[in-house]
């Protein structure tokens, strides 16, 4: 909805007044839908609450707030989750009119001939056309790129897969409402199917009742591909060539590589997650090849359709004659059709190949037998050798079509579809390699060794070809399931090519034995050749994470590039190095102001400690969905990393709910792309340390100090904060969802330490504090301006005006700062029986976010929160009203179910309230 803001006031209104008639269309319908499902009593009970809350909300009449509290309370269970049912569709289905309206705007901008924005392919080649860049050198550099976000099945997005499509298929019907052609009869169409599908929505249940597991989340992550990847990823690194040759200069379009593909960590992530297995691995690999195969098959035999090219009426090289030749496919109607008789002989390469691989057979049968192909390379070979044969003819234009974007997805995709990413902790490591060392002789207690000790008998044990691993010893459960793990990657790697898993992450990661224990582990199942000078296959690629982690990762990869056998290890990747940096854990750990600036400085000093190395450097970013674990407009927060830290490559994890949010509309999911690309490109030419920014970061030190301590003061030194968590917050309600196959601890405990980043954060959210996003800030401003004075706030100011980081940082807290509500937080206080305790507590929490509050308004020189953004400003204003009954309900229900009330929905009531919440909060994990 950016776009939308940017051309004036009236078209502003003109836009907002169409989001607002389609937001009307929808709840109207809501309302049909209730009052024939429900009855009168509940359509006029629910309309009685939402007029309340308006009222309550936007006209801040106390006598309304009163008796909405009233009606609430006196709700019974059976009302109160029919309430929140029809609330939460609400906040869903005003988020469904609001993408479409962000599509709206950005068409009809398109329309009008108006500027492209910078996040854009069309404002990334605008400005390289007005910087003068010509063909020759747009083609050297981008052929450098590599973009690849990584998607993970963390458990933030609550809803289901089959509501999803449902809420999609709305989206459509929206778009086609906007259709100017669309005969009176056609409009009244698309509005019936609307109620339809609002009344399949309705009558959908809106909770899983059963836990996910692994193969569920593969398959979830799978309908990605469908909704966008598959078509979108192809069609981008065509779009960048098309722009290319648009440029100035010699030379014909260029053919790039993969500039962009998919990851994921899901059936690879082990950290914390026991239900993943070399099983699970196996099933990811299995679904992924099969969904793959399925979209060649479609497009090899609409290829054949649409090519029915007589011999007789042109030329064709050597090569595609071969190919015809070779083809099984002996039909007299084909004979002199060699491009069809080629597509049904790579048809039938498919179908062996998948058959050789074990997927599950495609819907169409191959006209007969044929060899499969070794590697996704071959069947590259093939389609290539089509385009070649079709361009030498003077057909490129039958070339550009359904041809090129295959062969660009064969590229991107191979016969694996996405890389999966394998991931542990590194105490499991240490436990598995000190067992193996043990059993083996080597070293009776390897954990007691100290780090020199460590990494000498790793280094000795990387040199020898000898394997730890015994027939005749016997192995503890833990050591045989991780054992199988790299098993199982050894053979996907054999089975599917090397880009099928590229990347082994260390969670954890403290010091160059936890990265030698990997590639030790590696060795045992051939993915590292041992010798003086080692060799691997997959990336060993360090997770710093804690403010500790960030602080030692310079020096850690200092000493891994001074070991010749580790070096040997990068080199033999093509001395390039992958260093992942997590959001998360180092916000829970340090507080949100302590975590970006550690994050900044970490990968500033690794940058430098890579030149030194002469190593190139790629940065994998674990950024989570909220402020509070790294999220925010990805594009801003590419362009506000240090300069030389993207150095042309980039990785980040795609999370949650935001996975659904950015690539489940294709529209929405292509231009997201874009996005990513655009900022990484650009990203890329600032390389040079910005000059006279040295006062910039002593600042920032100082208020990294102080707000780390004020955060650690709270969340670490205070008697009690646990219990208060505990107790305002759903944290115990949302471990209960079935959201995801990993547990919400790492550990059988209680304490902060243990529970992991995303209920924390998610925790927050739900009673609108959102503390892991801002905490610390407000002291941290004050403390700085008490040792500064008017110096140190103009300071500030142009930090804010003047530098990226500063910028994204804070409009990053600003977003948070509207969301959250402190009157509504008040309440959930009462939920701790030590109402002592409680208020002490809030008191503090009130009196930071206050203290921050203002000094942001003062820095950023606004009037409001999101004085920037209006348009989503107008959308959280416009939600407010929404949410307060799903908080005033979420808070009731906890009360009768933590006093012991044993009815069922009571507990359904409190889960549907997270999810509604969550709708309408969107990225609130």
């Amino acid at each position: 909805m950016a776009e939308c803001i940017l051309w004036g006031m009236n078209d502003r209104l003109a836009e907002d007044a169409r989001l607002g008639d389609d937001i009307r269309l929808l709840g109207r319908i809501l309302g049909d839908t209730i009052r024939t499902y429900e009855g009168d009593a509940a359509f006029d009970q629910i309309e009685e609450i939402r007029r309340l809350a308006v009222a309550s909300r936007r006209l801040e009449d106390v006598a309304s707030r009163e008796r909405l509290s009233r009606t609430l309370d006196a709700l019974s269970t059976a009302q109160a989750v029919a309430v929140v049912r029809a609330f939460s569709y609400f906040s869903l289905l005003a988020n469904i009119a609001e993408d479409r309206h962000h599509i709206r705007c950005y068409r009809e901008n398109r329309r009008a001939g108006r500027p492209p924005l910078p996040s854009t392919m069309r404002g990334l080649f605008a400005d390289a056309k007005e910087r003068g860049t010509r063909r020759e050198e747009a083609s050297t550099r981008l052929a450098a790129v590599r973009v690849h976000p990584v998607l993970t099945a963390h458990p933030t997005e609550v809803r289901r897969k089959s509501n999803l499509d449902c809420q999609l298929a709305i989206a459509e019907g929206l778009g086609r409402l906007d259709s100017r052609d669309a005969l009176p009869e056609e409009t009244e169409a698309t509005i019936t199917e609307l109620r339809r599908l609002i009344a399949i929505l309705w009558q959908t249940r809106m909770l899983r009742t059963v836990k996910l597991g692994v193969r569920d989340e593969i398959e979830n992550a799978l309908a990605y591909f469908d909704y966008t990847f598959i078509e979108a990823v192809p069609a981008l690194v065509a779009d960048v060539e098309d722009a290319i040759a648009a440029l100035p200069g010699a030379g014909e379009r260029p053919e790039l590589p993969a500039l962009m593909a998919v990851g994921s960590w899901v059936g690879g992530d082990r950290d914390g997650n026991p239900f993943v297995t070399a099983q699970m691995l196996e099933a990811a690999f299995q679904r992924q090849s099969e969904r793959v195969f399925d979209h060649y098959f479609d497009e090899v035999h609409a290829l054949g359709g649409e090519l029915p090219i007589s011999g007789l009426l042109t030329r064709i090289t050597p090569g595609l004659e071969r190919l015809a030749d070779h083809s099984p496919d002996r039909s007299p109607h084909r004979q002199d059709e060699p491009y069809r008789r080629a597509l049904t002989g790579i048809f039938a390469r498919l179908a062996a190949t998948g058959q050789a691989l074990g997927l599950k057979h495609q819907h169409r049968t191959a006209v007969g037998s044929a060899e499969p192909y070794a590697h996704a390379s071959a069947f590259i070979a093939d389609l290539d050798e089509i385009d070649a044969s079709l361009r030498a003819d003077d057909s490129a234009l039958l070339a550009d079509g359904r041809l090129r974007k295959l062969r660009k997805a064969a590229r991107a995709f191979g016969f694996h579809l996405a890389t999966v990413d394998l991931r542990q902790n590194s105490e499991v490591h240490e436990a598995v390699v000190a067992e193996l060392l043990r059993e083996a002789g080597v070293a009776a207690d390897y954990s007691a060794l100290d780090e020199p000790q460590r990494e000498r008998v790793l280094l000795a044990e990387l040199a020898s070809p000898r394997m730890l691993r015994s027939a005749f010893a016997v192995y503890s459960e833990l050591a045989l399931g991780e054992l199988e793990i790299f098993t199982a990657a050894a053979a996907v790697h054999r089975r599917l090519g090397p880009e099928s898993i590229r990347q082994y992450v260390i969670s954890k990661a403290e010091s160059v034995s936890d990265m030698l224990e990997v590639a030790l582990l590696l060795k045992e199942t051939g993915l590292v050749t041992p010798g003086a000078s080692p060799s691997s296959r997959l990336q060993i690629v360090p997770l710093f994470e804690t403010i500790a982690d960030l602080r030692r990762a310079p020096g850690t990869m200092k000493a891994w590039f001074a070991l010749p056998a580790t070096r040997a290890l990068v080199a033999s990747l093509g001395d390039v190095q992958e260093v992942m940096l997590g959001y998360s854990d180092s916000n829970k750990d340090g507080g949100y102001v302590t975590s970006n600036w550690e994050l900044y400085k970490a990968e500033t000093a690794l940058v430098g400690v890579f030149r030194e190395a002469g190593v190139r450097l790629r940065f994998f970013h674990g950024r989570g969905g909220t402020v509070g674990r790294g999220g925010g407009p990805s594009y801003d927060a590419i362009l506000a990393q240090p300069p030389g830290s993207v150095q042309g490559e980039l990785r980040l994890t795609e999370q949650g709910e935001v996975i659904a949010s950015k690539y489940a509309n294709r529209e929405i999911g292509r231009r997201n792309l874009e996005a990513l690309f655009a900022a990484t490109v650009r990203a890329s030419l600032d390389v040079e340390p910005h000059a006279g920014h040295e006062d910039f970061h002593a600042a920032m030190e100082e208020l990294s100090a102080d707000a780390m301590a004020a955060y650690r003061d709270l969340v670490y030194g205070t008697d009690g904060f646990v219990d208060y968590f505990r107790a305002t917050t759903p944290i115990v309600e949302i471990s209960e969802l079935n959201i995801g196959s990993r547990p919400a601890s790492r550990k059988t405990s209680t304490r902060i330490e243990d529970l992991r980043a995303i209920p924390w954060v998610f925790s927050w959210a739900q009673c609108r504090v959102m503390l892991p996003g801002w905490f610390g800030f407000g002291s941290a401003v004050a403390a700085f301006d008490a040792r500064r004075g008017a110096a140190g706030r103009a300071l500030l100011t142009r930090m804010w005006a003047e530098w990226p980081f500063f910028q994204a940082m804070l409009s990053n807290l600003d977003m948070l700062l509207a969301k959250a509500d402190l009157s509504v937080a008040a309440r959930y206080k009462e939920l701790l029986s030590d109402a002592r305790l409680a208020d002490a507590i809030f008191e503090r929490i009130r009196g930071e976010f206050e203290a921050t509050a203002n000094a942001h308004l003062e820095i950023t020189g606004s009037a409001d929160f999101l004085a920037a953004n209006p348009s989503l400003a107008r959308s959280i204003r416009n939600r407010f009203p929404y949410l307060d009954p799903l908080n005033h309900l979420q808070l009731e229900l906890l009360r009768r179910h933590r006093s012991g009330e044993t009815d069922e929905r009571v507990k359904r009531g409190i889960h549907l309230s997270i999810n509604g919440l969550a709708a309408g909060l969107r990225n609130s994990g």
